[in-house]
């Protein structure tokens, strides 16, 4: 205790240097600089491969050698939008959460290339070109920021964490870090009791972040425990003790120094159910029509392989219960659901769903279909009639749905979808109650932004093809 006295109580905290280890501390700038750098290059990247696009879509040169010269104001432009600060901040970053940064910063800078032209007329840029230059840099920018943050990773030794907790919250963490492995972290060390973490702050030299997850932490330890990490700088993440009292569609906000937490407790804008809609007809026709190809290899290959019929049809729960046709390429041999009952048992079920690892029901090609999520394409059709949404829970079958309990019900509160947050938060690795966290989380805070995240988080989800079965 004697040694966290002398890192609080000197002014300034610099006489208390001799408890932290410069070298740690360089260590862990170091290693954030380089984050912000190689995001800065995929930035100047962005703009050459956006000079590129002029120069193919037949734009004027000096169009060309503007947003070429304009390149030191895209990376201010960068900084003012928050786009090298977020990634430090959180334990999870991901390139899709900065989309609407990106929007801005693109805006922004084309914004700075059309001030500074409008006093010479032979300099300015048409409409057309700033579209090109606005649409390419979000689109190419998004890619290279991805990019830059799988090289990092690759190049950049794992954040060491330091788990403080134990019981629900503690484990909650841990699994966590099982499920994304993009968070680049690894435990370091783990400590169960929050009271003797003052015996351990010379071992903080040597972690990145302090983990904080445990009902025992109040206000004036996590105020002893604030400077103490600042003098280090090491970060500090603190999982609310009282998780569920904070829900899932809360807002933190401040009135001055006063925080405060808002609950989301109003129904959904009209608004945003029609853009949902409105992106679901436009997604599902244009799926329909560019992936066509890929509809008439999958029939042939289950024809080829197990005659017909070529689609499984199943009647599945919809927005409030209501019973639909799901449509499936078949993946299965053709009495599989007559086989089920053999297999699972619904009358001793644990939890109401059920998924098998090794369904021996399922055929070879039927397999690869799975692994690839492929065998869901025929739902488009289901999100274009209106009986599915691109992006909702998954739908469920009728004999599940009638074994939830009141609080499962709230899955039926929208129309199922073909992706969602299971899909790209574990899919077939989620718990039960795993699945209903991340599911109520989605359905509380619906939003048309957040199904376009969802969406682009699919393809990577889909591609892992980790907990597909």
């Amino acid at each position: 205790m004697s040694e966290f006295g002398i890192a609080v109580g000197s002014a300034g905290g610099r006489a208390a240097s001799s408890v932290a280890d410069p070298e740690w501390i360089d260590l862990r700038y170091g290693r954030d600089a380089r984050l912000r750098r190689v995001l800065a290059g995929a930035d100047l990247l962005t703009v050459a491969a956006t000079a590129m696009v002029l120069l193919l879509a037949g734009s004027e040169h000096h169009t060309v050698l503007l947003l070429v010269l304009s390149a030191p104001a895209w990376i201010v432009s960068a900084k003012l939008a928050g786009l090298y600060d977020r990634d430090q901040r959180t334990l999870r970053h991901l390139t899709v959460d900065e989309i609407p940064g990106l929007v801005v910063w693109a805006l922004g800078s084309v914004a700075f290339i059309t001030l500074i032209t409008l006093p010479v007329r032979s300099l300015t840029i048409d409409g057309g070109d700033r579209v090109i230059i606005w649409t390419s840099a979000i689109v190419i920018g998004f890619v290279f920021r991805a990019g830059a943050r799988a090289l990092w990773r690759r190049l950049t030794p794992p954040e060491r964490l330091f788990i403080v907790g134990h019981g629900p919250l503690a484990e909650a963490v841990v699994r966590k870090l099982e499920l994304f492995p993009d968070i680049h972290a690894e435990i370091a060390d783990r400590l169960e009791n929050v009271g003797a973490l003052w015996g351990r702050l010379d071992d903080l030299d040597e972690i990145d972040r302090i983990v904080v997850a445990s009902s025992d932490l109040d206000e004036e330890l996590l105020g002893k425990l604030l400077p103490a990490c600042r003098l280090r700088a090491v970060k500090l993440t603190v999982v609310p003790p009282t998780r569920g009292m904070f829900g899932t569609a809360t807002y933190l906000g401040h009135v001055a120094d006063l925080p405060l937490l808002d609950y989301n407790t109003w129904d959904i804008s009209g608004l945003t159910v029609a853009l949902k809609r409105i992106g679901d007809v436009v997604l599902s026709a244009l799926a329909l029509f560019f992936l066509s190809p890929l509809f008439i290899i999958a029939a042939i290959a289950v024809f080829v392989t197990d005659g017909s019929p070529v689609l499984f049809r199943q009647p599945r729960a919809g927005e409030g219960g209501q019973p639909f046709t799901m449509l499936k390429f078949r993946t299965m041999v053709k009495n599989a659901e007559a086989l089920l009952p053999e297999l699972v048992p619904f009358d001793k079920l644990d939890d109401p769903m059920f998924k098998l690892k090794a369904d021996p029901r399922v055929t070879r090609v039927g397999r690869l279909l799975r692994r690839t999520s492929l065998d869901e394409l025929p739902q488009l059709v289901n999100v274009l009639v209106g009986d599915m949404s691109i992006v909702g829970p998954r739908p469920e079958q009728l004999d599940i749905v009638e074994l939830y309990a009141p609080e499962h019900r709230f899955r039926l509160d929208v129309k199922p979808g073909i992706t969602g947050p299971m899909q790209v938060y574990g899919r077939g690795e989620l718990t039960f109650d795993e699945r209903l966290a991340v599911e109520r989380e989605y359905v509380e805070n619906l939003s048309f932004a957040r199904d376009i995240k969802i969406v682009l988080m699919t393809l990577p989800a889909v591609l892992g093809r980790r907990g597909a079965y």
